[in-house]
């Protein structure tokens, strides 16, 4: 079964549904959500993407982004990824949202409307090796001096997400 992205305008009507792969390559506004998990010490946990996505593979970012089905809330579309991709539950709440665009590679284009939801998780995973190569925890610190060593290293949303998520801070 192919996997749909609800279509929306910019104020988050509802417009249809499109084949993720079509909306990706053609650059159309759809709904995404990000999650955004740190430990007790305060490190953000990031995932590195698994060798055979279609996008981005091989790169970090943060613990989990996605897109939620026509019949979720952006809420239960983060809760259900985490489970599928990483193997936790966490109490996540969402922070803010905006609108991005982002070249991903491969002639495909990240335009979404993007919930950024934010969480603690302190607890094993069980990852999904066709999503999730691995994991780990860095500080904000070493993240930031990472990033400008190796941008690379890094999906272009992340770099995005980011920034934004420091700014509403």
């Amino acid at each position: 079964m192919e996997e749909m992205v609800v279509l929306v305008s910019e104020n988050d009507e509802v417009l249809g549904q499109m084949e993720k792969m079509a909306a990706h390559e053609n650059g159309i506004l759809h709904r995404a959500f990000s999650v955004f998990l740190f430990n007790d010490n305060g490190e953000m946990l990031l995932q590195k993407r698994a060798a055979r996505k279609y996008h981005s593979p091989g790169q970090w970012t943060n613990a989990v982004c996605s897109h939620p089905r026509i019949q979720e809330t952006f809420l239960e579309g983060a809760k259900r990824r985490m489970m599928e991709e990483m193997g936790i539950e966490a109490e996540i709440e969402e922070k803010f949202h905006f609108i991005y665009k982002a070249e991903v590679g491969n002639g495909l284009l990240e335009h979404e409307l993007d919930r950024v939801f934010v969480g603690t998780y302190n607890g094993s995973f069980r990852l999904n090796p066709d999503e999730v190569e691995a994991v780990r925890y860095i500080s904000m610190d070493d993240l930031e001096m990472e990033m400008k060593e190796h941008p690379e290293h890094f999906t272009e949303w992340f770099k995005i997400i980011l920034k934004e998520y420091q700014h509403h801070l």
